[in-house]
C-alpha cells in the first residue's frame, strides 16, 4: 500500500499552486504554458479569497452557477442538515422525500405545463437525456426521426450529443468526424425569420428543436428577440418537430425573469436546466418534459424504456440544496436585486456604447457583454483574451473573457459600489488595454 505520510512530505515545502501542478489536470486549459493557477481558500458572498488574502469579486458567478453568493448560510445549513439524514440512495427502485419535494416546488414555477422531473449530473448530461427522449420518442411513436435543428455557435456541453447539437468550434474541432447531423440554423431576427420559418414547414424528418433561449452563452453571449425566438418555436410546433429549452445558463433568474421561456408565447416541450439549480453548491442537472412526451415511454413493451441513469441521480443532498436556492430566489428581495442588476447594466451599456474601443455591448437582463474592437477577426484563442483576463485579476476582479469579449453574469446580492468598482476597471482597460 502506498506511505501517505511520504506523498505529504514530498509536498510540504511547496505552495498550494505548485502542488497544484504537479497533480491537476484544468478544464479550458493549455497546461503547458498555463498561468499559475490561483489558489482559493474561502468564499463569501460575491467574493472569494486567496491563501495571501487577496480578495477577488467573483463577476462571473464562478462559471455562472453561484446565484447567491459563496457560502450562503441557509443553503450551507439545509445541506449540513440533510447529511445527518441521508447522504445517497440508489433511484432506481427507491425515492426520497427532497427529490420528490424538488419536482413538486419546481415544475408549476416552470414555462408552460412540464408534468416530469428526470434527474441527472450537470448541464450535459441535462441536455444528453433531452436529445434521447426526442429521438426514442419518436421511435416508441413507430415514425422514426433522426434529424436535430439547433443554431450556428450554439453550445450545450462537453459530452458527445451535446458537442453534436453544439456549433462547430474549436471545442469539438478534435471530434468533429465522430457527431452525429446536425442542422444548423442562422440566429433569427427581423431579416431572416420569414425564410427560416418557410423551411422549417418544410421539414419532415426532423425530431427536435434544442436553443439556448435569448442567449449563446459560449458562443460569445450572442442575444437575440424573444419575438423572433417565439416564431421559429410556433412553426417547429405546426411541424411536429419536438422543443427543447437548454436553460442550463439562462434559468433561476438570469435573463431577468425566473426562466427565460417565460418570454414566450409557445413553450417548450422539453427543459434542460443545471449551474443555478443548487444555488452554485454542488452538481444537479435536471431534464423536465411534458406528459405527452412521458407517455410515449409507458408500454408493456421493456424495449420502449428510457434507458439512461446516473450513480448519483436525484442525490439528496443536491436536491436540498436546490430546495433551498429556491427558497432563496423565490424571495421578493431577490426579484428586486435581479431587476436592479439589470438596471445598472442598462445605464453602463449607454456609457459605454459609443467608445471607440467597444465593437458592440448586448445585455440582457443581469448579463451584459462587451466585444473589444480589434481591427481584426478574433477567437477564443485571442491573446486580447489573456491580456484582459490578467489585468482584471490585477484589480481583485475575476472577468473570464470569451475571446475579445468580457462579460459581467454576478451572483444576485452583488452591492451597486461593486458593479461600479466593475464597471470602472471596464472603463479604464478600454483606454489602457
Amino acid at each position: 500500500m502506498p506511505d501517505n505520510s511520504q506523498v505529504s512530505t514530498s509536498f510540504s515545502e511547496l505552495n498550494l499552486t505548485e502542488r497544484d501542478k504537479k497533480v491537476i489536470w484544468h478544464p479550458y486549459t493549455q497546461m503547458k504554458n498555463a498561468l499559475p493557477h490561483i489558489p482559493i481558500v474561502r468564499g463569501e458572498g460575491v467574493y472569494v479569497f486567496d491563501e495571501h488574502g487577496k480578495r477577488y469579486i467573483d463577476a462571473v458567478s464562478s462559471w455562472w452557477v453561484n446565484i447567491h453568493g459563496h457560502s450562503h448560510p441557509h443553503i450551507a445549513q439545509k445541506v449540513a442538515e440533510q447529511l445527518t439524514v441521508l447522504e445517497h440512495v440508489i433511484f432506481a427502485g427507491f425515492t426520497h422525500e427532497p427529490a420528490v419535494l424538488l419536482a413538486e416546488r419546481l415544475l408549476p414555477i416552470l414555462p408552460g405545463k412540464q408534468d416530469k422531473v428526470f434527474y441527472t449530473d450537470n448541464g450535459s448530461t441535462a441536455v444528453e437525456v433531452a436529445l434521447k427522449m426526442c429521438l426514442q420518442y419518436w421511435d416508441n411513436k413507430g415514425t422514426p426521426k433522426t434529424k436535430i435543428l439547433a443554431f450556428k455557435n450554439a453550445y450545450h456541453g462537453d459530452t458527445f450529443g451535446a458537442m453534436s447539437v453544439s456549433g462547430r468550434s474549436i471545442f469539438t474541432d478534435a471530434f468533429n468526424s465522430l457527431l452525429f447531423d446536425v442542422e444548423f440554423i442562422d440566429l433569427p431576427d427581423e431579416s431572416n425569420i420569414s425564410n427560416l420559418t418557410s423551411h422549417i414547414s418544410n421539414l419532415t424528418d426532423t425530431a427536435c428543436f434544442i436553443f439556448e433561449p435569448l442567449i449563446l452563452g459560449s458562443g460569445g453571449m450572442l442575444m437575440y428577440e424573444a419575438k423572433y425566438l417565439d416564431e421559429l418555436v410556433a412553426a417547429c410546433k405546426k411541424a411536429g418537430i419536438l422543443i427543447i429549452a437548454d436553460e442550463v445558463m439562462t434559468g433561476f433568474g438570469r435573463t431577468g425573469t425566473y426562466f427565460a421561456c417565460e418570454k414566450l408565447i409557445h413553450k417548450p416541450d422539453i427543459i434542460c436546466l443545471s449551474k443555478g439549480l443548487t444555488g452554485g453548491t454542488m452538481p444537479l442537472g435536471i431534464t423536465t418534459c411534458t406528459d405527452e412526451i412521458f407517455d410515449a415511454f409507458l408500454s408493456d413493451d421493456k424495449l420502449k424504456t428510457l434507458y439512461h441513469g446516473h450513480s448519483f441521480t436525484a442525490n439528496p443532498i443536491a436536491c436540498v440544496a436546490s430546495l433551498a436556492s429556491l427558497d432563496i430566489l423565490l424571495q421578493k428581495e431577490t426579484l428586486a436585486n435581479i431587476k436592479r442588476i439589470e438596471a445598472k447594466h442598462a445605464l453602463f451599456l449607454q456609457e459605454i456604447k459609443a467608445h471607440p474601443k467597444v465593437k458592440a455591448v448586448r445585455q440582457t437582463g443581469t448579463i451584459i457583454a462587451i466585444e473589444w474592437e480589434t481591427g481584426n477577426e478574433t477567437s477564443y484563442l485571442s491573446n486580447l483574451r489573456n491580456l484582459l483576463y490578467a489585468y482584471f485579476l490585477d484589480k481583485g476582479i475575476i472577468l473570464r473573457p470569451l475571446g475579445n469579449i468580457i462579460y459581467i453574469l454576478p451572483p444576485y446580492i452583488i452591492s451597486d459600489e461593486d458593479l461600479d468598482y466593475i464597471y470602472a476597471a471596464i472603463k479604464s482597460a478600454l483606454e489602457e488595454v
